[in-house]
């Protein structure tokens, strides 16, 4: 049956908490409003106020209580409505949900899951537009997981729950439309491995979230010319190395393209791996394809911003020349 991200996300919680009772939902406006894009609409009717719980405006709060919930057995799904508000919430994840297995010497797990909208297409701004992923991919203890399909979606969303330690899980808002069909009854995709969306053998390019649609397109003009190889991670932290200096072996040529900045991004970790332990195996210099270094602005402006096809379409020409 087609579906779309928006209703993967909500069958995953579903889901989840049919399954296992110690599972519970905590946001702004999660509960009557069915939360930021209707992601959790239905849930309250069926599993009452006491799992459903709507919360102050208080991003800080919000994780708080998530991280003692957890801490003590029970398995929250933290909503924070955009991206931008989580820097409210930084020490609350990186400074206790992220460090208490840790300062506890295993003692204690924290099997949390901060749900987010990620990313621009809205054209709402700069602080309802940000990518900021790679900032958590720095911090030891958490896992990042950035879907870009509806059925990886579901799987992922499913395998964060039920992981013992927090996950980031980026929905990006763009996305939420998309449609196609996904496996029926119990299904997860693990953590940290990525998947080849297209097979090739000229060209590798490691798209993120959203830019993972854009490559499909772009290749698609090069068919019957250049033959390209798409890598999907899915997973920032961890990342899956291997699938993408497999294909880079084979390939020769790397493109990497995502929706955050460039500086100290993904795309540069991603250029580092292969710097180190696969230089040998490139006869172009790595592309790196994000949105400009500047903050969004409101409305038409974005498009100037964000990685663009035609972005895409002159890396792809110019690391066939070598350049």
């Amino acid at each position: 049956m087609q579906t779309n991200f928006r209703w993967a996300i909500t069958q995953a919680i579903d889901e989840e908490m049919e399954r296992d009772k110690s599972v519970f939902v905590l946001g702004e406006d999660v509960a009557a409003s069915g939360g930021s894009f209707g992601l959790t609409r239905g849930l309250l009717e069926k599993y009452g106020e006491m799992r459903v719980r709507d919360t102050p405006v208080s991003e800080e709060a919000i994780v708080g209580l998530g991280v003692g919930a957890a801490a003590v057995g029970l398995k929250p799904i933290v909503e924070i409505m955009f991206m931008d508000f989580i820097y409210l919430a930084m020490d609350q994840i990186i400074n206790h949900a992220a460090k208490m297995r840790y300062m506890y010497g295993g003692q204690v797990s924290i099997p949390l899951v901060v749900r987010t909208l990620a990313g621009g297409g809205f054209r709402t701004g700069m602080h309802h537009s940000q990518s900021i992923e790679s900032m958590f991919g720095h911090v030891p203890g958490l896992k990042v997981v950035y879907p870009s399909t509806p059925s990886d979606a579901k799987g992922l969303l499913k395998s964060a729950i039920r992981d013992p330690d927090p996950v980031i899980f980026l929905e990006q808002k763009t996305l939420m439309s998309v449609k196609e069909s996904i496996p029926e009854g119990d299904y997860t995709v693990p953590i940290g491995k990525g998947k080849i969306v297209q097979e090739g053998n000229d060209i590798t390019i490691v798209a993120l979230g959203i830019c993972v649609s854009q490559a499909v397109r772009v290749a698609k003009k090069y068919e019957n010319s250049i033959s390209i190889e798409i890598i999907d991670p899915r997973t920032v932290m961890p990342l899956d190395k291997e699938i993408i200096k497999n294909s880079v072996k084979k390939t020769s040529r790397l493109i990497i393209i995502h929706e955050a900045y460039a500086p100290f991004g993904f795309g540069s970790e991603v250029a580092a791996i292969i710097a180190e332990e696969g230089l040998y195996d490139l006869e172009a210099p790595i592309k790196r394809i994000a949105s400009k270094f500047v903050p969004y602005p409101v409305g038409t402006g974005e498009d100037f911003i964000m990685p663009s096809d035609e972005d895409l379409t002159n890396a792809i020409e110019q690391i066939m020349r070598g350049e």
